[in-house]
Protein backbone atom coordinates (compact mmCIF):
# COMPACT_ATOMS: atom_id res chain seq x y z
CA UNK A 1 0.00 0.00 0.00
CA UNK A 2 2.98 2.38 0.89
CA UNK A 3 4.73 1.79 -2.36
CA UNK A 4 1.50 2.37 -4.00
CA UNK A 5 0.87 5.61 -2.51
CA UNK A 6 4.20 6.85 -3.27
CA UNK A 7 4.22 5.97 -6.99
CA UNK A 8 0.93 7.05 -7.50
CA UNK A 9 2.07 10.37 -5.75
CA UNK A 10 5.60 10.84 -7.62
CA UNK A 11 3.21 10.09 -11.27
CA UNK A 12 0.61 12.84 -10.52
CA UNK A 13 3.71 15.39 -8.98
CA UNK A 14 5.69 14.61 -12.24
CA UNK A 15 2.51 15.41 -14.12
CA UNK A 16 1.26 18.62 -12.31
CA UNK A 17 4.02 20.72 -10.85
CA UNK A 18 5.65 21.15 -14.68
CA UNK A 19 1.82 22.15 -15.20
CA UNK A 20 1.67 24.37 -12.45
CA UNK A 21 5.33 26.38 -13.24
CA UNK A 22 4.51 26.72 -17.02
CA UNK A 23 4.82 30.09 -18.77
CA UNK A 24 0.72 29.69 -19.81
CA UNK A 25 -1.74 28.54 -17.10
CA UNK A 26 -3.50 26.76 -19.80
CA UNK A 27 -1.53 22.98 -19.58
CA UNK A 28 -2.19 23.30 -15.53
CA UNK A 29 -6.21 24.13 -16.59
CA UNK A 30 -6.29 21.14 -18.75
CA UNK A 31 -4.71 18.65 -16.62
CA UNK A 32 -6.69 19.38 -13.53
CA UNK A 33 -10.05 19.38 -15.72
CA UNK A 34 -9.24 15.92 -16.57
CA UNK A 35 -9.30 15.11 -12.65
CA UNK A 36 -12.28 17.38 -11.84
CA UNK A 37 -14.33 15.11 -14.52
CA UNK A 38 -12.53 12.23 -13.24
CA UNK A 39 -14.34 13.30 -9.51
CA UNK A 40 -17.50 14.04 -11.50
CA UNK A 41 -17.52 10.69 -12.82
CA UNK A 42 -17.01 9.29 -9.13
CA UNK A 43 -19.69 11.79 -7.83
CA UNK A 44 -22.47 10.15 -10.10
CA UNK A 45 -21.29 6.18 -9.18
CA UNK A 46 -21.62 7.57 -5.14
CA UNK A 47 -25.24 9.19 -5.79
CA UNK A 48 -26.15 5.72 -7.66
CA UNK A 49 -26.02 6.53 -11.10
CA UNK A 50 -26.00 4.01 -13.59
CA UNK A 51 -22.95 3.45 -15.62
CA UNK A 52 -23.78 5.95 -18.93
CA UNK A 53 -24.84 8.37 -16.35
CA UNK A 54 -21.65 8.37 -14.22
CA UNK A 55 -19.97 8.90 -17.18
CA UNK A 56 -22.68 11.44 -18.67
CA UNK A 57 -22.21 13.67 -15.30
CA UNK A 58 -18.41 13.17 -16.08
CA UNK A 59 -18.81 14.50 -19.77
CA UNK A 60 -21.35 17.36 -18.22
CA UNK A 61 -18.59 18.75 -15.64
CA UNK A 62 -16.63 18.87 -18.74
CA UNK A 63 -18.29 20.89 -20.52
CA UNK A 64 -19.01 23.45 -18.13
CA UNK A 65 -15.96 23.70 -16.72
CA UNK A 66 -15.22 24.23 -20.68
CA UNK A 67 -17.52 26.77 -20.94
CA UNK A 68 -16.18 28.33 -18.05
CA UNK A 69 -13.08 28.81 -19.75
CA UNK A 70 -14.15 30.03 -22.93
CA UNK A 71 -16.44 32.70 -22.09
CA UNK A 72 -12.82 33.87 -20.00
CA UNK A 73 -14.48 32.94 -16.60
CA UNK A 74 -11.12 32.26 -15.60
CA UNK A 75 -9.75 35.85 -16.06
CA UNK A 76 -12.59 37.41 -14.64
CA UNK A 77 -15.31 36.17 -12.41
CA UNK A 78 -18.04 38.46 -11.27
CA UNK A 79 -17.52 39.06 -7.57
CA UNK A 80 -21.18 37.78 -6.71
CA UNK A 81 -20.38 34.61 -7.98
CA UNK A 82 -17.72 34.01 -5.42
CA UNK A 83 -20.07 35.32 -3.00
CA UNK A 84 -22.89 32.91 -3.96
CA UNK A 85 -20.50 29.97 -4.18
CA UNK A 86 -18.73 30.54 -0.68
CA UNK A 87 -22.07 31.65 1.01
CA UNK A 88 -23.98 28.21 -0.07
CA UNK A 89 -20.72 26.29 1.21
CA UNK A 90 -20.80 27.97 4.43
CA UNK A 91 -24.35 27.17 4.55
CA UNK A 92 -25.43 24.09 3.33
CA UNK A 93 -21.90 22.13 4.50
CA UNK A 94 -22.95 23.81 7.96
CA UNK A 95 -26.85 22.13 7.73
CA UNK A 96 -25.18 18.82 6.52
CA UNK A 97 -22.92 18.05 9.16
CA UNK A 98 -25.51 19.76 11.58
CA UNK A 99 -28.28 16.88 9.70
CA UNK A 100 -26.14 14.16 9.71
CA UNK A 101 -25.40 11.20 7.64
CA UNK A 102 -29.19 9.62 7.40
CA UNK A 103 -30.20 13.58 6.38
CA UNK A 104 -28.13 13.00 3.25
CA UNK A 105 -29.82 10.52 1.50
CA UNK A 106 -33.66 12.27 2.14
CA UNK A 107 -33.01 14.77 -0.09
CA UNK A 108 -34.41 14.74 -3.94
CA UNK A 109 -31.68 13.15 -6.48
CA UNK A 110 -31.58 15.91 -8.49
CA UNK A 111 -30.67 18.42 -6.00
CA UNK A 112 -27.62 16.00 -4.36
CA UNK A 113 -26.15 15.42 -8.05
CA UNK A 114 -26.67 18.94 -9.26
CA UNK A 115 -25.08 20.44 -5.65
CA UNK A 116 -22.03 17.91 -5.99
CA UNK A 117 -21.65 18.64 -10.02
CA UNK A 118 -21.83 22.64 -9.17
CA UNK A 119 -19.48 22.64 -6.43
CA UNK A 120 -16.53 20.73 -8.39
CA UNK A 121 -16.98 23.15 -11.43
CA UNK A 122 -16.93 25.97 -9.57
CA UNK A 123 -13.83 24.70 -7.42
CA UNK A 124 -11.95 24.07 -11.18
CA UNK A 125 -12.85 27.17 -11.79
CA UNK A 126 -11.46 28.89 -8.75
CA UNK A 127 -8.36 26.76 -9.34
CA UNK A 128 -7.57 27.83 -12.77
CA UNK A 129 -8.69 31.29 -11.76
CA UNK A 130 -5.66 31.34 -9.03
CA UNK A 131 -3.36 29.81 -11.43
CA UNK A 132 -4.21 32.64 -14.04
CA UNK A 133 -2.97 34.81 -11.06
CA UNK A 134 -0.04 33.13 -10.54
CA UNK A 135 1.66 30.04 -9.68
CA UNK A 136 2.43 31.51 -6.08
CA UNK A 137 -0.58 32.35 -5.13
CA UNK A 138 -2.25 29.20 -6.53
CA UNK A 139 0.34 26.90 -4.62
CA UNK A 140 0.22 28.80 -1.10
CA UNK A 141 -3.80 27.90 -1.31
CA UNK A 142 -3.32 24.46 -1.92
CA UNK A 143 -0.49 24.21 1.27
CA UNK A 144 -2.01 26.27 3.07
CA UNK A 145 -4.94 23.42 3.09
CA UNK A 146 -2.55 20.67 2.84
CA UNK A 147 -1.09 21.88 5.78
CA UNK A 148 -3.97 22.28 7.82
CA UNK A 149 -4.75 18.44 7.25
CA UNK A 150 -1.05 17.17 8.11
CA UNK A 151 -1.33 19.15 11.30
CA UNK A 152 -4.21 18.36 12.29
CA UNK A 153 -3.25 13.88 11.73
CA UNK A 154 -0.66 14.59 13.92
CA UNK A 155 -1.67 16.83 16.88
CA UNK A 156 -4.74 14.44 17.01
CA UNK A 157 -2.76 11.26 17.46
CA UNK A 158 -0.19 12.63 19.37
CA UNK A 159 -3.21 15.02 21.59
CA UNK A 160 -6.57 13.76 20.54
CA UNK A 161 -9.01 13.19 23.49
CA UNK A 162 -6.89 14.78 26.09
CA UNK A 163 -7.98 18.69 26.11
CA UNK A 164 -11.94 17.77 25.15
CA UNK A 165 -13.94 14.70 26.13
CA UNK A 166 -16.12 14.85 22.47
CA UNK A 167 -15.33 13.77 19.24
CA UNK A 168 -15.34 17.18 16.42
CA UNK A 169 -18.41 14.57 14.71
CA UNK A 170 -18.50 10.94 15.82
CA UNK A 171 -20.79 9.80 13.70
CA UNK A 172 -19.49 10.91 10.49
CA UNK A 173 -15.46 10.69 10.65
CA UNK A 174 -14.97 8.71 14.44
CA UNK A 175 -10.54 9.57 14.18
CA UNK A 176 -11.52 13.35 13.73
CA UNK A 177 -10.44 15.29 16.98
CA UNK A 178 -10.88 18.94 18.00
CA UNK A 179 -7.23 18.80 19.26
CA UNK A 180 -6.72 17.86 15.77
CA UNK A 181 -8.25 21.05 14.38
CA UNK A 182 -6.81 23.60 16.94
CA UNK A 183 -3.45 21.82 15.97
CA UNK A 184 -4.47 22.23 12.23
CA UNK A 185 -5.29 25.95 12.84
CA UNK A 186 -1.59 26.42 14.64
CA UNK A 187 -0.49 24.75 11.26
CA UNK A 188 -1.48 27.00 9.02
CA UNK A 189 -0.84 29.97 10.87
CA UNK A 190 2.81 29.23 11.05
CA UNK A 191 2.94 28.12 7.57
CA UNK A 192 1.24 31.49 6.63
CA UNK A 193 4.02 33.50 8.33
CA UNK A 194 7.06 31.53 7.50
CA UNK A 195 5.14 32.05 3.53
CA UNK A 196 4.90 35.76 3.95
CA UNK A 197 8.77 35.89 5.38
CA UNK A 198 9.37 33.70 1.75
CA UNK A 199 7.86 36.46 0.02
CA UNK A 200 9.45 39.58 0.55
CA UNK A 201 12.95 37.32 0.82
CA UNK A 202 12.72 36.50 -2.86
CA UNK A 203 10.39 38.94 -4.57
CA UNK A 204 7.64 36.82 -5.96
CA UNK A 205 5.96 38.80 -8.70
CA UNK A 206 2.60 37.21 -7.33
CA UNK A 207 2.23 37.61 -4.16
CA UNK A 208 0.99 34.75 -2.08
CA UNK A 209 -2.31 34.44 -0.31
CA UNK A 210 -1.08 34.70 2.73
CA UNK A 211 0.80 38.20 1.65
CA UNK A 212 -2.16 39.65 0.17
CA UNK A 213 -4.34 38.65 3.83
CA UNK A 214 -1.88 40.04 5.42
CA UNK A 215 -1.82 43.39 3.82
CA UNK A 216 -5.27 43.72 5.09
CA UNK A 217 -4.36 44.27 8.34
CA UNK A 218 -2.75 41.03 10.83
CA UNK A 219 -6.58 41.06 12.62
CA UNK A 220 -8.20 39.94 8.90
CA UNK A 221 -4.97 37.32 8.21
CA UNK A 222 -6.15 35.82 11.54
CA UNK A 223 -10.00 35.47 10.87
CA UNK A 224 -9.20 34.34 7.01
CA UNK A 225 -6.76 31.90 8.14
CA UNK A 226 -9.30 30.45 11.02
CA UNK A 227 -12.29 30.73 8.50
CA UNK A 228 -10.23 28.78 5.94
CA UNK A 229 -9.01 26.31 8.10
CA UNK A 230 -12.36 25.11 9.32
CA UNK A 231 -14.02 25.26 5.59
CA UNK A 232 -11.16 22.53 5.01
CA UNK A 233 -12.40 20.66 7.50
CA UNK A 234 -16.20 20.95 7.00
CA UNK A 235 -15.40 19.90 3.14
CA UNK A 236 -13.62 16.57 4.66
CA UNK A 237 -16.22 15.89 6.66
CA UNK A 238 -18.75 16.51 4.10
CA UNK A 239 -17.38 13.79 1.68
CA UNK A 240 -17.11 11.36 4.20
CA UNK A 241 -20.45 12.11 4.89
CA UNK A 242 -21.72 10.87 1.41
CA UNK A 243 -19.04 8.12 1.77
CA UNK A 244 -20.79 6.76 4.58
CA UNK A 245 -24.75 7.26 3.08
CA UNK A 246 -23.47 5.66 -0.08
CA UNK A 247 -21.93 2.54 1.89
CA UNK A 248 -18.20 2.91 0.16
CA UNK A 249 -15.31 3.87 1.91
CA UNK A 250 -13.16 5.50 -1.04
CA UNK A 251 -14.97 7.59 -3.87
CA UNK A 252 -13.08 5.19 -6.39
CA UNK A 253 -9.90 3.32 -6.76
CA UNK A 254 -8.39 5.79 -9.59
CA UNK A 255 -5.64 7.06 -7.70
CA UNK A 256 -4.07 3.42 -6.43
CA UNK A 257 -3.40 3.80 -2.59
CA UNK A 258 -4.87 7.45 -2.41
CA UNK A 259 -8.80 6.01 -3.31
CA UNK A 260 -10.54 8.38 -5.84
CA UNK A 261 -9.78 12.33 -6.77
CA UNK A 262 -13.00 13.20 -4.52
CA UNK A 263 -10.88 11.65 -1.64
CA UNK A 264 -7.99 13.93 -2.34
CA UNK A 265 -9.92 17.48 -3.59
CA UNK A 266 -12.46 17.18 -0.92
CA UNK A 267 -11.05 19.97 1.11
CA UNK A 268 -10.15 21.74 -1.91
CA UNK A 269 -13.69 22.04 -2.91
CA UNK A 270 -14.94 25.03 -0.44
CA UNK A 271 -11.64 26.56 0.40
CA UNK A 272 -10.66 27.48 -3.44
CA UNK A 273 -13.79 28.95 -4.30
CA UNK A 274 -13.78 31.26 -0.60
CA UNK A 275 -9.87 31.90 -1.10
CA UNK A 276 -11.57 33.48 -4.42
CA UNK A 277 -14.20 34.97 -2.89
CA UNK A 278 -11.94 36.64 -0.18
CA UNK A 279 -9.38 38.14 -2.39
CA UNK A 280 -12.61 39.37 -4.51
CA UNK A 281 -14.09 41.35 -1.92
CA UNK A 282 -11.02 42.68 -0.27
CA UNK A 283 -8.99 44.13 -2.82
Amino acid sequence: MLKQRLITALVLLALLLPALFASSPDPFAALTLILIAAGAWEWGRMNGCARLASWGTGALALLICTLFWQTNWIEQTSAFVWLFVGSAWVLIGAWMLLRGVAAWSRWPFFLRWSLGLMALCFAWLALAQARWTGPNFLLSILVLVWAADVFAYFAGRALGGRWSHSKLAASISPGKTWEGVWGGMAGVLLVSLCWIQADQYFEFSDPSFHTRLWRQGWWFWLAALVFMTCMSVVGDLVESLIKRSAGVKDSSGLLPGHGGVLDRVDALLPTLPLAMMIMTWSS
